[in-house]
């Protein structure tokens, strides 16, 4: 029964903190009777030689001018449990403002012949003030030491381990501490300074990244490790999480200061870190004066606006003074949601939602007739290899018919500029999908070589994008979620990988460099093993490779390449100004040969068989290869 009580007092002590009100209430209960025992101890307990009345009266002064410092400095307002230097500093600057004033008081007083009320000796102010000051001090380390008792009491919490022991890692430290829930139990920090190394902080042990091994994290039974430092390199942070991937633990991330609720960190904003953060890019800085000067007062059409792309091209354009954002997409249901992320996140943003085929010429002309728009963002397109492989036509028909209907209406109705998404599959296609995008690519280039047209076309190549639609980071979480396996097609296959917000910058960036007719291709870094990809993802989620997720090779999907490329052997690469972003220089097609072409093929689309239609696609596109199994 004893027991139970014990836990019970524990439980309530974890999940309440004492109210601002009933601190300040049990402050000025100690000022009040920490001075009758002033006056006790100064007469050595001879209650005859005091005059009652006098110390009363005398107390209520006392207490008032101590009140006004207290809520002058707000020594109350501090939570208890999680006491520290500055608010000791409070109580002693309070405690030491009342006693000058009341010495000041008492001297006055005396040269005065004032009341004998104001006339308090010296002596008991001095004892009071030493009194008032250690037991405050005392009740606050009471509270502090009663708190982490009753936290150390619970064995529910996962051990954690905190990477920063500055302020970031300090609040991480408090949040964790004074969490109702009690999720988590802090063994200590991680910290690259040698000097505090080996050292305490706030009781808690501090170590260098050195004894991160499995026997340590067995030993201490750490589960979580939570990276705790403001504007952390993304070099620094990768390097990080590698080193502590491989023992199994939850990875946290602490949000940065504008992503906190109402400016106030909270455990449940702690978050597992991302395979993003495992890329070790840089942010990209752009030429905001110069992105901004082409938009200001422009109306923007963003074809395909719905999808992972379009979507965040739409949201980057919301950062700038433009005159109206017009988003054209067929997707119904995803259409709608970005509509009202945007009403919600914006409301002042004008944009319109277009429901429509990129496809249908006359409704398309409507759109461009209806908004005259300055600067047209194509991003409407199927991107998706094995599904392209088998519907050659609907390849053929949305992403170089779309493109064409596009771009010639950015002609007709002289918008200013015309920036086409293109893919590295584009690059020595070996499917449907890239053919169709190095189609459009040569559509694009050839546009702008036309002779007397205003319209500026610019080309944008880059690789896999994370997060987006079909791509393989969501379908190997969602394998994962499910239990495995993690299928991958090769143990060798690798790609390039860039982020959604990151691949979309460059866009902005891109679209208003150079003059037109320029291919700018992204630096997508360092080209990444797709299993590599599978095992930091299952070990992002806790689990061991192998162990709790099976890995299966499926073999290589129609069409698919181990590598991608990002230029082709004719096209040479011209560095620009900005390191993320070079051109890559394409021989000119004639546009009248390339026109007629394309013409004939969608005319007689629906005519052709499959081997027809990449047959006409082997013609047009350099360096395209397939594996279909038909003889040319």
């Amino acid at each position: 029964m004893l027991t139970a009580f014990k836990e019970k007092i524990i439980r309530v002590f974890k999940n309440h903190s004492l109210p601002r009100w009933l601190v300040f209430i049990i402050d000025s209960a100690v000022v009040f009777f920490s001075f009758l025992v002033a006056y006790m101890l100064r007469y050595n307990f001879e209650v005859s030689a005091l005059n009652i009345s006098t110390v009363f009266r005398q107390s209520y002064l006392v207490l008032f001018v101590y009140v006004i410092f207290i809520l002058v400095f707000k020594s109350y307002s501090g939570m208890i449990r999680h006491t520290t230097i500055r608010d000791t500093y409070k109580i002693i600057l309070t405690n030491f403002s009342a006693l000058a004033v009341l010495s000041l008081v008492t001297f006055l007083s005396r040269k005065n012949e004032w009341s004998f009320l104001f006339n308090i000796p010296f002596s008991i102010l001095l004892i009071h003030f030493g009194a008032v000051t250690i037991l405050l001090f005392l009740f606050r380390v009471f509270v502090k030491l009663f708190f982490e008792f009753a936290s150390s009491s619970s064995h529910d919490g996962k051990n954690v381990l905190i990477y920063g022991s500055g302020e970031m890692g300090i609040l991480v430290k408090r949040l964790i501490e004074g969490d109702p829930k009690n999720l988590y139990r802090l063994k200590g920090f991680i910290d690259d300074d040698k000097k505090i190394q080996g050292k305490n902080l706030d009781g808690y042990p501090v170590y260098s990244r050195q004894v991160l091994t499995k026997d340590f994290i067995y030993d201490e039974d750490i589960k979580v490790f939570i990276i705790a430092i403001n504007n952390i390199a993304p070099t620094k942070k990768k390097e990080v999480i590698e080193s502590m991937i491989q023992f199994g633990c939850d990875i946290l991330d602490t949000p940065s200061f504008d992503t906190w609720m109402n400016g106030h960190l909270e455990v449940k904003s702690l978050k597992k870190v991302k395979f993003e953060d495992l890329l070790g890019r840089d942010p990209i800085t752009l030429d905001l004066e110069k992105i901004q000067k082409g938009l200001i007062g422009k109306t923007i059409l963003v074809t395909g606006g719905a999808g992972s792309i379009g979507s965040e091209i739409a949201r980057q354009l919301t950062r700038f003074n433009t005159k109206q954002l017009i988003i054209v997409d067929q997707a119904e249901t995803p259409s709608f949601y970005l509509g009202e992320e945007l009403k919600s996140r914006l409301p002042d943003c004008n944009f319109r939602i277009v429901i429509g085929d990129v496809t249908r010429e006359e409704y398309m002309e409507k759109i461009f007739r209806k908004y005259k728009p300055d600067i047209v963002f194509h991003a409407a397109a199927y991107k998706h290899v094995p599904m392209m492989e088998l519907h050659p036509h609907e390849a053929f028909r949305v992403n170089v018919g779309g493109t064409k209907i596009i771009s010639d209406l950015a002609i007709k109705y002289n918008a200013e500029k015309f920036v086409m998404i293109s893919s590295d599959k584009a690059v020595n296609p070996t499917n449907v999908m890239g053919a169709t995008k190095k189609i459009c690519e040569l559509l694009v280039h050839s546009q702008s070589k036309r002779k007397g047209i205003k319209t500026e076309f610019i080309t944008t190549r880059f690789g896999n994008v994370l997060g987006s639609n079909g791509s393989v980071i969501p379908l190997f979480n969602k394998q994962i979620a499910d239990g495995g396996p993690v299928t991958i097609t090769h143990p060798d296959i690798t790609r390039f990988f860039m982020t959604v917000p990151e691949a979309c910058q460059l866009v902005l960036e891109a679209g208003f460099m150079g003059n037109g007719g320029e291919i700018y291709v992204f630096d997508m870094g360092e080209p990444v093993k797709v299993l590599d990809v599978a095992i930091n993802l299952i070990r992002l989620s806790g689990l061991e490779p192998y162990k709790d997720i099976k890995i299966k090779v499926v073999g290589l999907r129609p069409g698919e390449k181990l590598y991608e490329e990002l230029f082709s052997m004719d096209e040479p690469m011209i560095h620009t100004h900005h390191p993320k972003i070079s051109i890559a220089q394409v021989a000119s097609y004639d546009f009248e040969t390339l026109i007629s072409k394309i013409d004939m093929i969608l005319g007689s689309l629906n005519k052709m068989s499959e081997t027809k239609v990449i047959e006409e696609m082997l013609e047009i596109v350099p360096g395209y290869t397939t594996n279909k199994a038909f003889t040319l």
